[in-house]
């Protein structure tokens, strides 16, 4: 691996202290400030990390995290979320602190206060830790990045004022570990601070953010976030100028939508949403939502595009929900597919196709990809001991049994793992089975099933994934989960299962059984497709034309980059496999987790009761869409969001834009004579619009939605600085000037209402309704076009936006609360304090016992999937516990006496 640093670089510390920190080997490489060290990057970019595989990672902080994973140190969540806070929070402030001081000869005094906010914060952080590290009892990548984001800076502790004597400490214990001591004289030379000044200023300067204004004085350089040069602001007038002509043509699709010659063919998916329960706000972020945005977003960039989605509905989960609701699986399957299409069409999700696996092209598809594999000797053979219920005559999937768990004796383990202990098992390890539909105990019996030889197909996996990681965008947890698959070897996977409810098995000796969900069910894309089109196989055999994005859950990816790639690379038929995979983490809500059977959350057909629009519930999912580490629904953010971002900020500006038009003009947009002032800011909303273009080029869906936001501030602060309203009284000169300043405001609400249209389609229609702004302008480019020319005539402009009040927020908050909201009390001794649900819990109460089963029985479900997607031990024993605790609760509402914890180590 080769190094690539310039001197003085204060991101280069990160990369060097974390290289020695971990013992990663590398050739180091300076290059000039000004140097190019990929030849087709039009900026220079370091510190670079080029991979022997040619791959070239330009992010400090994924280099940092690059070397301890080759280290073995995996990172947790709170590492995870500091490296998170480090970029969008402290790195800002300290290099404007940094270049003001060394550059600029701003006084210590002045520079420390201005980071004093987030000095203060790390320092009340380690205050409440046992530990002198920020993320655990060992040195981190994280304690590696803050010291190092740090350093420039403070340099010397003793800097650092009194009182913040925690981040005193943890600093000179980073002083004066090798690693870091090492990075600061190789970074420094013989130059020491000097060398810091000399690559600032090569640099261009940020600006001062601390240094605002005086209430009541709004200063026009409040719009400069950079400084801009003369030719950009001359190229943002010039193209201004040449208005909606200077568009390209809408591209028109065929009908179905194909794949065409020469154009860009993107192939957009989400994960399938099972059809077994109604899906929550995390679920809807994670997949649906998410990728409808992308694609929208891709329509307005004229890219041929085609977004399929649909319910899978095979497994033993649906067989599962039919018995307990007293269906057929296929009755079970049109009821929840039914439901599921009604949440989608309210939340406005722009599929081209929605279907559902139960289908006949699912069967032949998923049947010639198999009987493909097995003519390639990709499939193996094994025995398999299983429980089976004579009274059913059936053998029993892992749902379908229970019984004592062998290492720990608790009585309710289930047939794949024990709850309580946490150990993975096997359903004929258990002691005393019982089969939980008829309660008889089942015998133990010798079952064949086929299995993917995936140690067969791993040199393809990892030759394919290099390739699609050099050229795609794979989000950092999708590549670190696939890793860590793969890292000690792939083990054959079993395809089959021995239930009713699936696709059958085409090959004598199998006919009684179906294939296994996690086989089937990622060819439901192709199934769906095939569906919409019988020209399906021009999409999903034709990788050298499409490009296909994924989008998930974090829990879905193992299966969409590992098993589902190999399954396709064996059968050996030239499909195009994903480019794209786009995997966000989780949504909570609140303090804790959605939960259905607590009535805990807002789930999919409940958000339409709560009289909140659509547009506002996709706002605001996207705003705190979970990208780089879980977040959490919150109602009182919703409310603030709602009421500064939307109301005062976006909508505010909309609609002043829009009445100064009609109040002023007459409803025609007014000649505009362009000053210095006004190109400049053509230039800066030139800028946030082509971040918003490379943003989401990137899928950083959360962050390019920060740019329509900062737009709308500043075309608020524009207009605020030149009193339109003031002016139009005023001479002839003020009134020119007020119809320059109207007309420029409107057009940014025209450009607003485009980039808007992947967020909130319906404010983007309500916006262009008022406006009147052409169809022929829904198409994105990298510049600020004058949209609508003087004397173009707008419609009526009202409100976009609804103030949301505490009482009716406090009222859903109350109503979604489940048993979080109801207050514990202990009545007698058959009542106890429920745990994290909130409550009470009393023996005998029927309701009760069904509910807290119910939440049993997912909370179980939920610690399976962290641990099929191998997550965070830490992460993992914290849901166990919660689950012990339900656990816990339902013995109590049973009658029962709850078991002691079991015992370990030498406390056994």
């Amino acid at each position: 691996m080769r190094l690539f640093l310039s001197e003085g670089s204060a991101q280069g510390l990160k990369v060097l202290a974390a290289a020695e920190a971990s013992g990663a080997r590398v050739r180091l490489e300076r290059v000039p400030p000004d140097g190019h060290v990929v030849p087709f990057l039009t900026h220079p970019r370091v510190p670079a990390l080029h991979l022997d595989s040619g791959t070239v990672l330009f992010s400090p902080n994924a280099i940092c995290q690059y070397f301890f994973l080759l280290a073995g140190k995996e990172p947790n969540d709170l590492t995870n979320q500091w490296l998170e806070w480090e970029t969008t929070e402290l790195q800002p402030a300290v290099s404007t602190a940094l270049y003001c001081h060394l550059v600029q000869g701003k006084k210590g005094e002045e520079v420390l206060g201005a980071i004093r906010k987030t000095l203060t914060y790390i320092d009340q952080s380690l205050t409440s830790k046992a530990t002198p590290y920020l993320a655990g009892e060992a040195e981190s990548v994280a304690d590696i990045v803050l010291w190092a984001a740090l350093f420039p800076v403070l340099r010397d502790e003793s800097c650092l004022p009194d009182e913040l004597h925690a981040l005193r400490s943890w600093f000179q214990t980073m002083n004066l570990s090798e690693p870091c001591r090492s990075a600061a004289v190789s970074v420094l030379t013989p130059k020491g601070v000097q060398a810091f000044k000399l690559y600032l200023q090569k640099q261009p300067g940020p600006t001062l953010h601390w240094e605002k204004p005086a209430a009541n004085e709004p200063e026009e350089e409040e719009l400069a976030e950079r400084s801009l040069s003369e030719e950009e602001i001359a190229a943002a007038a010039e193209a201004w100028a040449r208005g909606p002509a200077a568009l390209p043509e809408r591209w028109q699709p065929p009908s179905p939508v194909l794949p065409v010659e020469g154009r860009r063919n993107v192939l957009i998916t989400s994960a399938l949403p099972y059809v077994n329960n109604v899906p929550h706000l995390g679920n809807i972020i994670g997949c649906v939502l998410s990728a409808d945005v992308f694609a929208r977003y891709c329509r307005l960039q004229n890219w041929n595009t085609l977004y399929v989605c649909g319910t899978d509905e095979y497994g033993t989960a649906t067989e599962t929900k039919a018995l307990e609701e007293g269906l057929t699986p296929q009755q079970i399957c049109d009821k929840y597919n039914a439901i599921h299409i009604q949440i989608y069409r309210w939340f406005d999700i722009s599929f081209d196709y929605f279907g559902r696996t139960t289908t006949a092209h699912q069967t032949a598809i998923a049947q010639d990809i198999f009987q493909r594999l097995l003519e390639r000797n990709m499939l193996l053979t094994d025995t398999v001991d299983q429980l089976r219920c004579e009274r059913c005559q059936r053998f029993l999937a892992d749902r379908f049994v229970e019984g004592i768990c062998p290492f720990c004796n608790y009585e309710e383990a289930r047939g794949d793992q024990c709850d309580k202990c946490g150990k993975l098992i096997s359903a004929v390890e258990l002691k005393k089975p019982q089969c939980k539909v008829c309660k008889d105990s089942p015998v133990v019996k010798s079952s064949q099933h086929l299995f993917l030889d995936l140690p067969q197909l791993e040199e393809r996996l990892e030759k394919w994934l290099e390739q699609s990681w050099a050229t795609g965008n794979w989000t950092t947890n999708s590549r670190f989960i696939t890793r860590s698959w793969i890292r000690d070897g792939l083990k054959p996977r079993c395809i089959t299962r021995d239930l009713k409810w699936g696709t059958p098995v085409p090959l004598d000796g199998f006919r009684d059984k179906v294939f296994y969900v996690w086989f089937d069910a990622p060819i439901g894309y192709l199934s769906i497709t095939a569906n919409y089109t019988d020209q399906w196989e021009r999409w999903w055999k034709n990788p050298q034309q499409v490009q296909l994005y994924n989008f998930m859950a974090k829990d879905n990816v193992p299966f969409h980059s590992v098993i589902f790639p190999c399954t396709l690379l064996g059968a050996e038929d030239n499909y195009t496999l994903v480019n794209h995979l786009v995997a966000t983490e989780y949504l909570n809500y609140e303090d804790g987790k959605f939960s259905k059977s607590r009535g805990v959350g807002v789930f999919g057909d409940m958000a339409q009761d709560t009289g909140i629009p659509a547009d506002i519930w996709r706002f605001y999912l996207l705003f705190l869409r979970p990208e780089g580490q879980d977040s959490a629904f919150s109602w009182t953010d919703l409310m603030l969001k709602n009421n500064s971002e939307l109301l005062n900020n976006l909508g505010n500006f909309v609609n002043r834009a829009g009445m100064f038009v009609c109040k002023f003009f007459g409803g025609r947009v007014p000649p505009m004579e362009l000053g210095a002032d006004d190109k400049r800011l053509l230039a800066h909303v030139t800028l946030e619009l082509r971040q918003y273009n490379q943003l989401l080029e990137k899928v950083r869906i959360r962050d390019a939605l920060r740019c329509i936001l900062s737009i709308s501030r500043y075309g608020n602060q524009y207009i605020q600085v030149n009193e339109p309203w003031k002016r139009i009284k005023g001479h002839d000169a003020d009134r020119t000037r007020a119809g320059t300043v109207t007309g420029v405001a409107v057009n940014i609400a025209a450009l607003i209402s485009v980039m808007l249209q992947p967020y909130m389609p319906g404010i983007s229609a309500t916006i262009q309704r008022q406006l009147c702004v052409p169809q022929a302008c829904n198409v994105l480019t990298d510049t600020f076009l004058c949209l609508l020319p003087p004397g173009h005539q707008i419609g009526t402009v009202t409100p976009l936006f609804q103030k949301l009040e505490n009482e009716h927020i406090e009222a859903l908050r109350k109503r979604f609360g489940g048993g979080q909201a109801q207050a514990a009390c202990v009545a007698s001794a058959n009542v106890t304090p429920s745990g994290p649900g909130g409550g009470a819990v009393l023996a005998g109460d029927p309701q009760k016992v069904k509910e807290l089963a119910e939440e049993v029985a997912e909370q179980a479900d939920h610690v399976r999937q962290l641990k099929a997607s191998k997550a965070e031990k830490g992460q993992i024993d914290g849901e166990v516990a919660k689950l012990l605790e339900l656990k816990k609760q339902l013995a109590v509402a049973e009658g029962k006496t709850p078991e002691p914890p079991a015992l370990k180590g030498k406390r056994k």
